[in-house]
């Protein structure tokens, strides 16, 4: 009669939590079968433990130089996407990173001075700043020519947005929603190509600002940027603060998040055109920037037309005033934020 005892070892990607490193390590322990044969003999027994305790140490040796480095909030991404339901949508995700790998010849799995800037920087390139589309919804369609994406969506409601920019400006996902667990898989498998050898594998969390309050998604566009900030649809979810005299109105919060929600953002300057389309009042944007031409056609009922551009700085001015003029003789404060940890202030009194 002959007796196996099997010491199976082989690499696994660690992840964040001690108890899925664990049960990852041991599916990763498969790779690579050690059979060990114990004979009925007791010189048998002895070397059969022998090379079995070996084993297990070769293979946690393997598990334990395997190494992860973490950078929390590497980015943020701030974005728009189109959904049926909402229409086009604003929004700010926060990027965690955990990157896996082999220790290089400086004892590192990765300099954290590249990580956070060359891993933020293809991130940044893929996600951020961009219009987002489900391509996989059968309400969205989408056609390309001489360097420009024409993605068109009928909403739930049976409105239209259309939108024609570049293609550096559009990133289609194959899927019928946009969420973090769709995305996610896409980032992580194209910064993982540009990667070095010693890494094998990376985890990107991606997720929205935990606020304590009032919020809007909002979308816009800056012709006169130099930078991204110029695509005519990419947004932001922005928490917003109003006091009245030193005191803080959480109903004033509420009801202007309630009067932004999912709300396009356009200058007067830049609006084209007002036409009926499927019995809806329709705005179409366009301008001519950097980066090329962009146009935007949104129901007139989910659009803010401003006189001003529709930077953050002009944007909180904008609602000072409009808030100041309902509130005379008072003086109300507004911080705007756009996306996470940045914005504006401005202060107003009729």
């Amino acid at each position: 009669m002959k007796t196996y005892i099997f010491f199976l070892a082989g690499l696994a990607r660690p992840v964040d939590q001690l108890e899925k490193q664990m049960v990852m390590y041991l599916a990763g322990l498969l790779r690579l079968l050690f059979i060990i044969e114990i004979k009925e003999k007791n010189k048998g027994h002895f070397q059969g433990r022998e090379r079995g305790v070996e084993c297990l140490i070769l293979s946690l040796s393997f598990f334990m130089i395997m190494a992860s480095l973490f950078v929390n909030h590497l980015t943020t991404l701030d974005f728009s996407y189109l959904c049926p339901k909402r229409g086009l949508v604003g929004e700010t995700w926060i990027v965690d990173v955990i990157l896996t790998g082999d220790l290089n010849e400086e004892g590192m799995v990765f300099d954290f001075g590249h990580v956070k800037k060359q891993v933020k920087a293809w991130i940044d390139h893929l996600a951020d700043h961009r219009l987002l589309v489900p391509l996989s919804h059968d309400k969205l369609h989408c056609t390309g020519e001489n360097g420009y994406l024409t993605v068109r969506l009928t909403t739930d409601e049976g409105g239209l947005i259309e939108c024609k920019a570049p293609e550096q400006a559009i990133l289609t996902v194959a899927a019928d929603e946009i969420t973090p667990a769709n995305l996610k898989p896409i980032l992580e498998s194209r910064v993982m190509a540009e990667l070095p050898d010693n890494l094998s594998g990376i985890q990107l969390t991606l997720s929205p600002e935990v606020i304590d309050g009032a919020y809007y998604h909002y979308s816009h566009g800056l012709k006169k940027h130099q930078g991204d900030c110029q695509r005519i649809a990419h947004g932001h979810r922005s928490a917003i603060n109003i006091t009245v005299n030193g005191q803080r109105n959480p109903l004033l919060e509420s009801d202007w998040a309630a009067l932004w929600k999912d709300i396009y953002i356009g200058s007067e300057e830049d609006l084209l055109t007002t036409e009926t389309i499927h019995g809806q009042e329709h705005l179409t944007f366009g301008y001519t920037a950097k980066q090329g031409d962009f146009e935007l056609t949104i129901p007139k009922k989910c659009a803010c037309v401003i006189q001003s551009d529709t930077t953050v700085e002009l944007l909180v001015k904008h609602i000072a005033e409009t808030l100041a003029a309902q509130h005379p003789g008072q003086i109300v404060q507004v911080i705007a934020y756009e996306g996470f940890n940045k914005g504006a202030i401005a202060e107003a009194c009729c």
